[in-house]
């Protein structure tokens, strides 16, 4: 029988040899084709935009498709590469009666891919199964065997296939056609296995419908997965005066922090921004608006007589200094994301240069940032509508400047609170001049404007992680992100961040440091973690969710080194969650996500898994999570496991190893744990094949 092998530009679960298809005349007079199609995925609802995928992305092709009567049919995908390959995919139906199918494939071709589906009447498939039920009750018998006789001939008479196929299946003909074979003899032809298989590779089909060409953005790994760590340069470095004041840390000195950051196993380093930090109603401590000399204000309030968006922070060093970073930077292995915050100081350049890009009171003064009943007496938002082409040029001329500094990631403060078509316009104008270039918005909005950025262009969105804090919360959140809004939005599970320092956070202890850590690097493709939680930074400002003492508004110090030598540090903890994200591929993967059921309300439970197919290794990867989001407490608990997720028959033993404490148990479909929320609350157990 014909073997096939994958394609340099995709690995798929189903993929089979490419063959023509002859598009039959459509009929003028109506919508649907002679076989129709329903929903698909993957798609924008909408349909305005494209949907998008990573290089690698393990992603599912479904579709309702189905006809008229009892006759069976067969459902291929057609994807074409941004180079010009064509492959073609068998889907499945998911469960029989309700007319859904389904194949994974992963791109490996960065661009834009082109799919389709065809439908088709399965000949040998409606033969098959009439078949196996009238000969097997001596109905029509030798109707049925000669039917089958005549499929086969056709089959075999197909140029495409191989000779040892055409042999096979000409010597079934005959068979089925020989008096002196029994019916129990045709019925082995008719299930035979390999027979079956040869048309499904090829299959002998009728009434092809070819239906619309749709679009899928196929973007690079780093646009969808990676783990992140952002510091403050000007902490890292930081010296404390004989008079008090603070000598600010520079790109040189913060360059010493990046090998440690590398070895932790981050991908990406994340800089608030580095330009100049305006004078004018400059923040103190904690947000105050009092200031002593020294204090080195928010970076958010960006712009100064020393320069505006495209300028660093003359206490940081300069441009070139920068540029060293950077290439420092990519020589452990990291990426740098930096802040693009599109607001000004009041003495930012642009407040005399354009005074129209900001919104001017019925007083003559210009208005300030707000969140009522707060104000931010340090930033002015900008308008974007009384110089919109001005605006648009500025900004163009920024993220150009800083890409040629080397920055191919720009993580977007506030991106909601600017007009969407502002952002779909910079997104595809830079994408498609830079297709490396990544736009993570920074948007905790509600969810009808948090996916229309995402449609919109943003690669990566923050998310409502950080607030999902219970089992119920997580298994909804989880199943949202990785099945509901996969095909558009990506999302990134920051930790923590210097605004947010969560109640869960701040009395939840040691454990809720490693449980949230644990869930983020293995729920989510993208996590993210602030520089201090590996120090279990838990002490907020009074009647708020940030830290005190806040490193938005001053320096801090922090003793990296000494704190992981006394075991005080988080740091092992994240490497090895680092490391095992790189060992697993389900766990770089937005999808592949399936809740599991537990018998208590803090032991949450989840299964990552990847096909043998679709793995970079060649081998399937099963990865079972079991988390007790309790961080004050013991949990013991049954917990309930669907191991046909990944191909192996309910009730059957299988191994697994804690990829954490490296201890192995035999598991079956339901199973005994005990997480101590002081030892370890979290098992990340790789499923293993039992020798």
């Amino acid at each position: 029988m014909a073997s096939t092998t994958q394609s340099a530009s995709v690995r798929s679960t189903a993929e089979i040899p490419l063959r023509s298809v002859k598009t039959p005349r459509k009929d003028a007079a109506t919508r649907n084709a002679r076989l129709p199609i329903g929903p698909h995925r993957p798609s924008v609802p909408g349909g305005r935009f494209a949907p998008s995928a990573v290089v690698g992305e393990a992603v599912p092709f479904t579709v309702t498709a189905f006809r008229e009567g009892h006759d069976r049919i067969g459902v291929h995908l057609r994807l074409t590469s941004p180079s010009g390959e064509s492959t073609l995919h068998r889907l499945s139906p998911l469960h029989d009666g309700f007319d859904q199918w389904r194949v994974h494939v992963a791109p490996l071709e960065q661009g834009l891919w082109k799919f389709r589906f065809e439908t088709f009447a399965d000949d040998f498939a409606t033969w098959q199964h009439a078949a196996d039920l009238k000969i097997a009750a001596g109905v029509d018998a030798a109707l049925m065997r000669e039917i089958g006789a005549a499929l086969f001939e056709r089959a075999a008479a197909e140029r495409t296939r191989p000779p040892a196929e055409k042999a096979a299946l000409t010597a079934a003909a005959r068979a089925l056609r020989d008096d002196a074979v029994a019916d129990d003899a045709a019925l082995i032809i008719v299930r035979d296995p390999q027979l079956a298989r040869a048309f499904a590779d090829r299959p002998v089909a009728s009434l092809v419908s070819v239906h619309e060409e749709q679009s899928l953005l196929v973007e690079r790994e780093r646009a969808g997965v990676g783990a992140w760590y952002e510091f403050f340069p000007r902490s890292e470095g930081a010296e404390r005066r004989e008079d008090g004041t603070v000598r600010s840390g520079t790109f040189r000195t913060a360059a010493l922090r990046l090998p440690a950051v590398a070895e932790m196993g981050f991908d990406v380093v994340y800089l608030p921004p580095i330009h100049p930090i305006g004078e004018v109603n400059r923040k103190g401590p904690n947000n105050s608006l009092t200031t002593a000399p020294g204090d080195p204000g928010s970076p958010w309030a960006i712009g100064s007589s020393a320069g505006g968006h495209d300028a660093v922070h003359p206490d940081l060093g300069t441009l070139e200094d920068f540029r060293d970073f950077v290439a420092a930077a990519s020589r452990v292995g990291l990426e740098i994301a930096l802040d693009l915050a599109l607001q000004a100081a009041p003495d930012h350049p642009w407040v005399t240069a354009h005074p129209e890009w900001f919104t001017t009171l019925p007083d003559g003064s210009i208005a300030y940032a707000e969140n009522p009943p707060k104000k931010y007496q340090d930033i002015y938002p900008i308008n974007f509508d009384n110089d919109p082409e001005g605006i648009r040029a500025e900004v163009l001329r920024i993220v150009r400047h800083w890409i040629d500094q080397g920055v191919k990631i720009f993580r977007v403060d506030n991106p909601h609170t600017k007009p969407l078509q502002f952002w779909e316009w910079l997104i595809r104008t830079v994408c498609a001049e830079h297709p490396d270039v990544v736009f993570l918005a920074e948007a905790f909005t509600r969810p009808a404007p948090l996916q229309a950025l995402a449609q919109s262009g943003f690669q990566q969105s923050y998310s409502y992680f950080t607030w999902r804090n219970t089992k119920e919360e997580l298994e909804e959140f989880l199943g949202w992100i990785s099945d509901d809004t996969a095909d558009f939005m990506r999302p990134n599970l920051f930790v923590n961040t210097p605004d947010i320092l969560t109640e869960y956070l701040q009395f939840g202890g040691r454990p809720a440091y490693k449980v949230r850590a644990a869930i983020a690097a293995t729920a989510g493709a993208s996590y993210g973690v602030y520089a201090g939680y590996e120090l279990y930074e838990n002490v907020a400002r009074p009647g708020s969710e940030e830290n005190i003492d806040n490193e938005k508004y001053e320096y801090k110090f922090r003793d990296w080194a000494a704190a992981e030598a006394a075991g005080d540090s988080l740091a092992p903890y994240l490497r090895r969650l680092n490391q095992i994200r790189r060992e697993h591929p389900a766990l770089r993967q937005l999808r592949g996500y399936t809740t599991q059921w537990s018998e208590d309300d803090a032991i949450l439970t989840y299964v990552k898994h990847l096909d043998a197919a679709l793995s970079p290794s060649g081998a399937a990867d099963t990865i079972i999570v079991v988390a007790n989001v309790d961080p004050h407490s013991a949990r013991e608990t049954t917990v309930h496991i669907d191991s046909e997720i990944w191909g192996l028959p309910r009730g059957v033993d299988y191994e697994v190893e804690d990829l954490v404490t490296g201890q192995t148990w035999v598991w079956n479909e339901h199973n005994f744990v005990r997480l101590d929320a002081f030892v370890e609350p979290v098992h990340i157990l790789a499923v293993k094949e039992r020798s």
